[in-house]
C-alpha cells in the first residue's frame, strides 16, 4: 500500500494533531512509560513531568513535542530535538513516536509522523533520524513505506549517566 501524504486519512473520530503545551506533560510521560514497557525496558524511564516541563517549555526548549487528541484525550505523541551533522548540517532526531495501544491502527501514528516530517521540512533540516528496534517489524515496515532508509550497517552507541561519571573520574569500566 502506498500512502498519499496529501490526503487526510478518514476515520470515524476527529483526530487533532497539535503542538504540546506544558500541561500535556503528564499524559506525555504516561505515553513514554507505555513505550518503555513495549520496548521491554519498563524501569528505564527516569525523566519526570517537572523535567519535561522545564526542558520543553523554557526560554530555550530542548525538544519539540506534538500530541494527538481524540475527544480532548491525548492518545499519542511525537517528540524530537535538533541535531547537527558534520556532513549535512542541521538535522533533527525523532526520539519517540507512540500511539497508545487501544488507539493503534486508526492512522494516528501516520498523522503524528507526517506532522513531524512537515515540521522538519519547515526547519529546512537536511535529515531526520531515529532509532527503531530490530524486532519491531511493524515500525520498520511503516518507516520504509513512508520513505525512510533503515540502516543495517550502523550500530547505536550510548553512555549512560554512570558510564559518564566513571569516564570523567578516570575509573575502570
Amino acid at each position: 500500500m502506498i500512502y498519499n501524504k496529501n490526503i487526510d486519512l478518514h476515520c470515524s473520530m476527529n483526530i487533532i494533531i497539535r503542538e504540546a503545551i506544558s500541561k500535556d506533560m503528564s499524559k506525555v510521560l504516561e505515553l513514554i512509560k507505555e513505550l518503555a514497557t513495549f520496548e521491554k525496558e519498563p524501569d528505564a524511564v527516569i525523566v519526570t513531568k517537572k523535567q519535561l516541563i522545564n526542558d520543553g517549555f523554557s526560554s530555550s526548549p530542548k525538544f519539540k513535542c506534538f500530541v494527538a487528541e481524540i475527544n480532548q484525550e491525548i492518545v499519542g505523541m511525537a517528540l524530537g530535538y535538533p541535531r547537527y551533522s558534520t556532513w549535512k548540517g542541521p538535522t533533527i532526531h525523532l526520539e519517540d513516536l507512540i500511539v497508545t495501544k487501544s488507539k493503534r491502527g486508526l492512522g494516528i501514528g501516520f498523522k503524528l509522523f507526517s506532522k513531524f516530517i512537515h515540521y522538519a521540512h519547515e526547519l529546512n533540516v537536511k535529515r531526520i533520524e531515529w532509532v527503531v528496534l530490530d524486532w519491531n517489524k511493524s515500525a520498520i515496515d511503516f518507516y520504509k513505506k513512508n520513505g525512510a532508509h533503515v540502516l543495517d550497517d550502523w550500530r547505536v552507541a550510548q553512555m549512560d549517566f554512570n558510564a559518564i561519571k566513571k569516564f570523567v573520574n578516570n575509573e575502570d569500566f
